[in-house]
């Protein structure tokens, strides 16, 4: 019953998982263990994306596109 309940939140969770690791990767970054928790949702109905580890200059570099998205994003919505 669980499993009809929660069809559309796993495709969630995959479909976003994906966008994160294409977004990142336009951006020139590789986070080498982000997954979906399947475990943890098969248990509980909410589906967690584990990010996992990172290298420090990987965070530098998700940290330096968040920056200039957020940057760009005020710049477009002060016109």
């Amino acid at each position: 019953m669980l499993s009809r309940v929660t069809a559309g939140q796993r495709r969630e969770a995959a479909s976003v998982t994906e966008d994160l690791i294409s977004v990142l990767a336009l951006g020139g970054v590789t986070l080498p263990s982000v997954e979906v928790d399947w475990e943890h949702g098969r248990l509980t109905g909410c589906y967690l994306v584990q990010l996992g580890s990172a290298r420090t200059l990987e965070l530098l570099r998700i940290v330096d596109l968040l920056r200039k998205g957020l940057r760009y994003e005020r710049l477009a919505h002060d016109d």
